[in-house]
């Protein structure tokens, strides 16, 4: 019988090193008791995350594991547990004399019935054996691990409570099944991180494979590049509608950076663009030397876990919607008729032309008394270039303001209509704008009035360049199959520095009324 019985035992352990899973496992744990140690009941309880144990498999009557098995035991009444009674080694026994006390405790239990025992080492239905199951330690560790899960034997075949060698039994088998539970755990983490990894590898494929797509079917340019480094703003791929756009196979788009790209004027607008974000509007160089107004937006990508960072950059093509703008402005600085600079662009001009130091002049030099446009002595010693050109000195130069009024013009409209008029408008700026030299701006200031800006003049160069053009606006302009001459006042005024463009404007039409 002992034979048989070791036997028994060695076929339990192996079996409990055989099983494929945890649930396996566990099962093959309560079974082996029944099986291999010579008990009629079994019961495995195993410590949760939280820390309270649940019945997670039973042997040896399927009632009491249909009733019990999944069933959870606060971790305080386990311990309780195993605080009591007596210690056979790292077993506990609670005699039926004292278990009565866990009776109403939240450990799932099973009742037995049998006869009540007529000696003292009999077996009495009410008895409780524990064997504790440890993680397992390293072997030159003095200390056991923390306790894994608890298994509850009962009724043992011999009617007896144990022998020191059967104590040794299952005390020897719960030190197994605590290494056999633990390695199928083992094995469960790492099947479910392999299932995690090739998971997050898929999701990963997947995600890089749109973006992929993403990247290469956008509507828009887009590009990656080098971020930092010696190849700092290097393009490293461009999808194919920034190649279309920029009329540039990749293969060449990879030679540059966009800093190689981007119009001389625009290169400081790219350098103050952070790579972290923002978005700029510049200009990049086509294939065939034209530019394109484009919209920039950066961000920053990392090409794999913890692998180099790179530079996203996407280009939207805004040609159009920026020619529109400039059109836009041209037309409200341009006369509608003449094509002529209006009034407010000859507002604009002048304040480029002067200097805007008035606040910083002496007071006598823009104190003028009734006349703003006298000259003081004390402005000969301000070195700038625009300043008042009195009369009386033919060598001073600065901004001449020639202004021409048409004369009689409001006849013509009555005589020959609005239709003839608007043509005796266009031809007079056609005139003046032949008659001005380069540097030299005309505009149409108003209704039937004309202004010049020349920059530089002495009193003698705008009085002749004045006599110049109000000799082309004499000559006759035919209206239908008529000869007509129009005449214009002139007025000549001088721009200073840090004098308001209308009150120049009003002193030279005053002069031309």
């Amino acid at each position: 019988m002992a034979i048989d019985k070791s036997h028994n035992l060695r076929t339990a352990v192996q079996g409990l090193h055989l099983a494929r899973s945890l649930a396996d496992t566990l099962q093959a744990v309560a079974d082996g008791v029944v099986t291999g140690l010579g008990y009629e009941l079994a019961c495995v309880n195993l410590v949760r995350p939280d820390g309270d144990l649940v019945v997670a498999s039973f042997a040896g009557n399927s009632a009491a594991e249909a009733q019990i098995t999944g069933r959870v035991g606060s971790r305080a009444s386990w311990d309780r547990r195993l605080s009591m009674g007596e210690s056979w080694g790292d077993l506990v026994f609670i005699p039926h004399t004292e278990g009565w006390v866990l009776d109403e405790d939240d450990v799932p239990q099973w009742y037995t019935e049998g006869p009540a025992p007529r000696s003292e080492d009999e077996w009495h239905p009410s008895d409780r054996l524990f064997a504790p199951m440890y993680t397992p330690s390293l072997p030159s560790s003095a200390s056991r691990g923390e306790v894994l899960g608890v298994i509850s034997v009962d009724r043992p075949l011999t009617r007896r409570r144990p022998r020191p060698d059967e104590r040794r039994d299952l005390e020897e088998y719960a030190a197994q099944a605590a290494i056999a539970i633990s390695n199928a755990r083992l094995r469960a983490n790492m099947q479910r991180a392999l299932v995690r990894q090739e998971r997050e590898q898929q999701a990963l494929r997947a995600s890089e494979e749109s973006f992929r797509q993403a990247f290469e079917y956008a509507p828009n340019g887009m590009a990656i590049a080098e971020l930092g480094g010696d190849g700092h703003g290097r393009i490293l791929r461009a999808n194919d509608a920034l190649c279309r756009l920029l009329g540039r196979p990749a293969p060449a788009m990879r030679r540059y950076s966009f800093s190689d790209l981007v119009h001389p004027d625009d290169i400081g607008n790219l350098l103050r663009t952070s790579a972290e974000g923002g978005r700029v509007e510049l200009r990049l160089g086509r294939r065939d030397g034209t530019y394109l107004w484009v919209s920039m937006r950066n961000s920053v990508v990392t090409d794999a876990a913890d692998g180099p960072r790179l530079l996203l950059t996407h280009v939207e093509d805004i040609n159009e919607r920026k020619h529109r703008e400039f059109d836009l402005v041209r037309r409200a600085s341009l006369d509608a008729l003449t094509g002529l600079p209006n009034s407010a662009e000859l507002h604009a001009r002048m304040d480029a032309l002067l200097c805007q130091l008035r606040e910083s002049m002496p007071d006598a030099a823009v104190e003028g008394g009734d006349d703003p446009y006298v000259g003081h002595a004390d402005q000969a010693e301000t070195p700038h270039a625009h300043r008042w050109a009195p009369a009386s000195d033919d060598n001073a130069n600065g901004l001449a303001v020639l202004f021409f009024a048409l004369r009689d013009f409001k006849a013509i409209n009555t005589l020959f209509g609005h239709e003839a008029g608007d043509g005796i408008l266009v031809e007079v700026a056609r005139r003046l704008s032949q008659a001005v030299h380069d540097g030299e701006t005309v505009g149409r200031y108003g209704g039937d009035e004309f202004v010049v800006l020349a920059d530089g003049f002495s009193p003698a160069d705008a009085h002749t360049a004045a006599v110049r053009m109000q000799s082309q606006i004499h000559l006759p302009i035919l209206v239908g199959d008529q000869a007509v001459h129009m005449h214009a006042g002139v007025g000549i005024a001088w721009a200073a520095c840090g004098t308001a463009p209308d009150d120049i404007l009003r002193a030279a039409r005053r002069l031309a009324s």
